[in-house]
């Protein structure tokens, strides 16, 4: 690697650091505002995770303060896991405590649909009445069957394709059946027969093509509905997502669960798309990595809600009985469901980066 390669590196990972601070920024402001709004007292927010750094400085009672580990941040308001202590968030009321922990994910939902909300104004949304072909696998059906770089899916067995998504779902409901599709190319229509392969070699699709997507304008009326439809969709993916996996509808590979060093992976190869895009100025330089980043908002609020212990979801979680049976689960339970909760995490958290360092996503 020389010099301008590591130095490419080196503000790749700055960037990556830089914008994924940011949603846990968000995330972590989130729980902040709305203890204040009810009187609870944050008595420290950190940019990154102990050991302290450095205080930057203090507002009322908040230290804000920056940490060595550059992932993330925290608030830890008063009395977070003590009951006892008196106008702490233990002591609060069980909606009071669950607004807060909800307020979190909340916003980086909300933060999510606004940057879907700039980009749909920007770029436009998906054309899914054709989808292009970027790139065709050597040897492949798609090969043999004369689709080329440039052409535009518009048909599959005579219906509309419905984007790259209904591209996909048609063909896996036709592995090793013969398909029909009808292409644009050069202003021109052409039909070619393929039949898709239902054990593609590694790191190609059952097809053997790289599927783009054409990007249309639509009215400025539509880019709230458009945006809540893309918040909406990725919320029922992440929900749908295990029943799919045990009904084999999708592969451990695609549904597996990523860290901080596969994130930077993908994050890294749409970076560069993007600055290749730019370089060749295309009107669609930046749209891959903004995307990502609304993509990853979204993830990170609706991974908090999940009903895990010592994340936003687990809490939550132990504080509905409090609000149907009116009785409280004794702190020190629930103290002890965080902590092995938590335990637990961090060892998914090293399985998950182990896997992302020995099998790194590799982009298609």
């Amino acid at each position: 690697m020389n010099a301008q390669d590591l130095l490419s590196n080196l503000e790749t990972i700055l960037v990556f650091i830089i914008a994924f601070g940011l949603l846990m920024f968000v995330h972590e402001t989130g729980h902040y505002l709305a203890s204040k709004v009810f009187g609870i007292q944050v008595e420290e927010f950190g940019f990154g995770f102990p050991p302290r750094l450095i205080k930057l400085f203090q507002f009322k009672e908040t230290e804000f303060t920056l940490n060595w580990l550059p992932f993330g941040a925290f608030v830890r308001p008063k009395g977070e896991n003590d009951p006892g202590v008196p106008g702490g968030l233990g002591a609060a009321n069980a909606w009071v405590r669950l607004l807060v922990f909800f307020a979190g994910p909340f916003v980086n939902l909300v933060v999510g649909m606004i940057l879907f909300v700039f980009i749909i104004a920007h770029f436009g949304v998906m054309d899914s009445a054709r989808v292009p072909v970027e790139d065709v696998a050597v040897g492949s059906p798609a090969q043999l069957a004369g689709l080329q770089k440039g052409d535009r899916i518009t048909l599959i067995n005579g219906q509309p394709v419905g984007g790259s998504a209904g591209l996909q779902k048609t063909v896996a409901a036709n592995l090793d059946k013969p398909i029909q599709l009808t292409l644009l190319r050069g202003g021109q229509t052409v039909l070619v027969e393929l039949t898709p392969r239902s054990k593609p070699p590694a790191g190609q699709g059952a097809m053997g093509v790289v599927m783009g997507t054409d990007f249309v304008p639509v009215a400025s009326s539509r880019w709230l509905p458009e945006a809540y439809n893309r918040v909406y969709d990725q919320i029922n993916q992440t929900i749908s997502l295990p029943g799919k996996l045990l009904r084999k509808e999708v592969s451990p590979e695609q549904g597996r669960f990523v860290g901080p060093v596969g994130i930077y992976s993908i994050f890294q190869n749409t970076l560069k798309a993007d600055l290749e895009l730019l370089a060749a100025g295309s009107p669609l330089g930046g749209i891959n990595t903004s995307s990502l980043i609304a993509i990853l908002s979204v993830a990170l609020g609706i991974t908090n809600l999940l009903p895990i212990p010592a994340l936003d979801g687990g809490r939550i979680l132990l504080i509905l009985p409090e609000l149907i049976l009116r009785r409280r689960i004794p702190a020190k339970y629930e103290n002890i469901i965080h902590l092995v909760g938590f335990a637990l995490v961090i060892l998914l958290s090293i399985y998950i980066t182990t896997q992302d360092i020995l099998n790194p996503i590799i982009p298609h």
